[in-house]
């Protein structure tokens, strides 16, 4: 199951160069003027994951297989972009095809990079991209509100309920807030998805901090956190440059490399998991001698569910997921130590995945 992460942001402020550390390719070009990426580059990510390393030395596998979340890396946007100034519309396009926004903020100061508001302020530059998100939700809301109203009066009730939605979002927006700020019931979330509302998606700042920053942050990444979290939102800082360089190492020197400057893992695994995180996301394992590999399901997903990401006749002629946790798995060194402690489980149809969950399913076609 692919899962999209789109990286906005405003011009020049480290969105390409982040990209390019993380995909660990030079696709994207990164470049100090207007609209370097005018084309979305895409490129798949493995989620760093140790409980796989270890599960395929316990289960002797031959292959190690990831799971993955797929980046974009979008144009630029300017003021006016909602009404399709710059690269505008088809910055929203690609946008409005994304599971979820990383939002990368310019927060080093100096260098030899045009800031395209000629200042250092990224709570400001923030404000802009937002605010243009918002301004197209408003747009879009109020040209469907009318008709619909009109056949919710009529006694439509399919149409009063996406009526009553649609103003929740109106509601928030009007007020300068996302509509992800929306207080749903469980019933109400898919159709409030599919209403395609930017400021719906999920968002992720990312504070690209200067070199001597990176392990503990600065003032503006600071700012930033505070602002993210008055928004329900998630914030990570890391130094786009040092995470450039990291690429450009060979693997033996990259440990040696980051204990210099204080950081225990690049910043890229930390924002990698967040984005994960971000989704709404769990990985389960399958574990055995031709591969180990993990997968993604969201949280609260039952065993059919997890079994359809695998194949969708998995769930079609699901019968039961044999189920051992992940730390029964090694510490009971495999699936045939957890049977013999009394950890190895059977699992329904009910049965809610926990992440790190080991699981084979047995399945009827």
């Amino acid at each position: 199951m692919g899962f999209k992460c789109g990286i906005v942001g405003l011009p020049n402020i480290g969105k390409s160069t982040l990209f390019n550390a993380m995909t660990q390719t030079v696709s994207a070009e990164s470049a100090n003027y207007m609209f370097s990426t005018v084309q979305p580059n895409i490129g798949d990510v493995a989620v760093p994951d140790a409980r796989l390393d270890k599960l395929a030395v316990i289960a002797k596998s031959a292959k190690i297989v990831p799971t993955r979340i797929t980046f974009v890396d979008i144009a630029g946007l300017v003021r006016g972009a909602s009404k399709g100034e710059g690269l505008g519309n088809q910055f929203l396009a690609n946008i409005r095809e994304s599971d979820a926004i990383v939002h990368v903020l310019r927060c080093f100061e100096g260098g030899d990079v045009t800031h395209v508001e000629e200042r250092i302020d990224p709570v400001s530059d923030a404000e802009i991209v937002d605010t243009e998100l918002m301004l197209a939700d408003l747009e879009s809301l109020e040209r469907r509100i009318t008709p619909l109203e009109k056949r919710a009066k009529t006694g439509d009730k399919e149409a009063a309920a996406l009526y009553g939605l649609m103003m929740k979002a109106l509601d928030l927006l009007r007020e300068g807030k996302p509509a992800r700020q929306a207080v749903l019931t469980p019933e109400e979330f898919e159709p409030y998805r599919q209403l395609g509302l930017l400021t719906q998606k999920p968002v992720l700042y990312v504070c690209n901090v200067d070199e001597s920053s990176a392990a503990n942050g600065n003032v503006q990444s600071e700012r930033v956190t505070a602002m993210a979290k008055t928004q329900g939102a998630g914030a990570v800082a890391i130094s786009a440059r040092i995470e450039e360089e990291l690429t450009q190492l060979p693997p033996g020197d990259r440990n040696e490399y980051l204990e210099g400057l204080g950081l225990a893992e690049p910043g890229l695994n930390r924002l990698i998991r967040a984005g994960y995180d971000l989704l709404g996301l769990i990985t389960f394992f399958t574990a055995g001698p031709k591969e180990a590999r993990a997968w993604t399901v969201e949280k609260g997903a039952r065993a059919p569910r997890a079994a359809s990401v695998i194949h969708s006749d998995f769930e079609k002629g699901f019968i039961r997921a044999e189920t051992i946790a992940y730390d029964d798995y090694v510490a009971f060194n495999g699936e045939a130590g957890a049977r013999e402690a009394g950890k190895f489980r059977l699992e329904g149809k009910e049965y809610v995945v926990r992440d790190g969950d080991v699981l084979h399913f047995r399945f009827n076609v």
